[in-house]
């Protein structure tokens, strides 16, 4: 027997070299089942230390999973805001168009909201993006569901964190654009997509009575994102250049990590079933196996709520058109101030302007929407919140003078926080709390089609027509016509509940008579006459 040169033939590395190679499919047999046996193992160890580790709904610890939940929306959603300071730095060091250069937040933000977008066509994702997108842009949403629903928050959160933070640290070597759309738009989007999503959910297992409270108090954190991320974009864009002020923001996302590991698991009745993972799929047949993705697919998108919950629906569609007009003035009012003379911190100014505002307004629509007299009018609410915002907007388009822009801003404030306060608080009025995470996951998969096509259509409307004010006009035509269309079908739909009330209590009371009637001998013969006892029902 011939050995390698350099080894003695007693070495076991020379001896395991020389043994017949096992069959793949017994490799993988085997490797299923030492991840089976070491997952089972895991998930002992950790039901074993849970009990001690549980929090108490409404108890104390919850208004430190609420800060940590502050801070978390505030590095997340906060940071798109800032791209519009880097969007004329970025044009001129690829040398790109306006079209161009506005995927990189459009990747961003829909990446944010459910890890991208399966509304973009795929040729144009592998023309522009250099890649095959379509199908890596498809992940983000659900994959962020089943991550909590298996691990939970906590992880989920921190491994956001973590992802966030590479992304911005590999996206300050990039050299082209389409680079720049893989690390900072795609895996920093993704990654704050799990930390924003996961902090989303877990305010609705600590909150129940104080849920609108908590959710206009987390959302504080995104005014608070958006004041200080423009200040500090100018700040590292004059002294370390748009490179080393990426490389700066990925330590900061570092901060979610903190931030997750603060979201200990709740005792509630509905923590334990995040925890549970769904079956494994079938290995008779690809048929099986096909049935199983569906039936995943079915369990974390939440189709069945799409399809019959009306009110879900409406809202759902409402909103994907919405957005398709709704972050434009985050990308482009710096670059259209900017282009009126106005000066570069001054324009960089009105984004904080819109922030601090929003820090004082959150709180105050919360508190609003959180009255039970505003309970049953919440949606009707946020209508008029996007309606006003619609409006704003038409103020902007008129002039930029900057004394014009900041009173533009300060009023677009006041429906920014009624959107803001209310967008997540009306989706959890609508949906039951233990299908939220689903049906969270599906609402921004599909608002992720809007958020993607969005600001790289209003860049090609700006390279055609070459004047700023018709992307403004165009953000107030979608919001304007989203609201009239979100107001006038939950108008339609409580009128049909009403309507179809009476006819539930006519029935219960039919089918109440029905087992109480009793017979009576008629006065005038022997005959028996069935007599209905009227009982009135109150409440159905």
């Amino acid at each position: 027997m011939m050995y390698p040169e350099r080894v003695p033939p007693t070495c076991p590395v020379a001896l395991l070299a020389h043994l017949p190679a096992p069959p793949a499919s017994w490799l993988w047999e085997v490797a299923q089942a030492v991840a089976a046996v070491v997952v089972r193992r895991w998930q002992q160890h950790l039901w074993q230390r849970m009990p001690q580790g549980l929090e108490r709904a409404e108890g104390c610890w919850a208004w430190v999973v609420l800060l940590a939940s502050l801070v978390t929306q505030g590095l997340t959603l906060g940071f798109p805001t800032c791209t519009g300071i880097f969007f004329t730095e970025l044009q001129h060091e690829f040398q790109a168009t306006n079209s161009e250069t506005s995927w990189f937040p459009s990747i961003l933000t829909a990446m944010l909201h459910a890890g991208g977008s399966p509304g973009c066509p795929p040729w144009m994702c592998w023309s522009v993006m250099g890649g095959p997108w379509p199908v890596l842009l498809r992940m983000g949403g659900p994959l962020c569901s089943i991550l909590v629903e298996r691990f939970g928050c906590r992880v989920t959160v921190m491994l956001g964190g973590a992802l966030a933070s590479l992304g911005m640290v590999a996206s300050s070597f990039c050299r082209t654009l389409s680079h720049l759309y893989l690390t900072a738009g795609f895996i920093t989007g993704l990654g704050m997509c799990f930390s924003f999503q996961s902090s989303i959910t877990v305010l609705g297992f600590y909150f129940s009575r104080h849920r609108a409270l908590a959710n206009a108090l987390a959302s504080v954190g995104v005014s608070l994102g958006i004041t200080l991320w423009p200040l500090l974009s100018r700040y590292l864009l004059e002294n370390l250049g748009w490179r080393g002020a990426f490389l700066i923001f990925g330590g900061v996302f570092l901060h979610c990590c903190v931030c997750g590991a603060i979201m200990r698991p709740v005792a509630t009745s509905t923590a334990p079933a995040t925890r549970e993972g769904p079956p494994p799929p079938s290995n008779t047949s690809a048929h099986g196996c096909l049935a199983a993705c569906g039936a995943t697919i079915q369990r974390h998108l939440a189709f069945d709520i799409l399809r019959y919950n009306a009110g879900y629906r409406v809202f759902t569609l409402g909103v994907v058109w919405m957005i398709l007009g709704f972050p434009l003035p985050h990308v482009f009012l710096v670059p259209y101030a900017m282009w009126h003379g106005v000066d570069e911190h001054k324009a960089a100014l009105l984004i904080s302007i819109i922030g601090f505002s929003n820090i004082f307004l959150r709180p105050m629509a919360g508190l609003v929407a959180g009255r039970r007299d505003f309970a049953s009018h919440r949606k009707y609410l946020f209508s008029l919140a996007v309606l006003l915002n619609g409006l704003t907007n038409l103020v902007c388009a008129v002039s930029a003078d900057f004394r014009v822009l900041v009173v533009y801003c300060l009023v677009y404030s006041v429906s920014m926080s009624g959107i803001g306060a209310l967008l997540f608080q009306v989706l959890m009025d609508i949906v039951p709390m233990d299908r939220f995470s689903s049906a969270l996951g599906l609402f921004t998969v599909l608002e992720s089609i809007s958020i993607l096509i969005s600001p790289p259509l209003a860049g090609f409307l700006l390279d055609t027509t070459n004047n700023f004010s018709y992307v403004f006009y165009m953000s107030s035509f979608f919001l304007i016509s989203a609201a009239l269309f979100m107001g006038g079908s939950f108008c339609v739909l409580q009128k049909k509940e009403r309507q179809g009330r009476p006819a539930e209590a006519e029935g219960a009371i039919l089918e109440v008579a029905s087992e109480r009637g009793f017979m009576v001998e008629d006065s005038r013969g022997s005959e028996k006459q069935v007599y209905t006892e009227i009982t009135y029902v109150t409440s159905v």
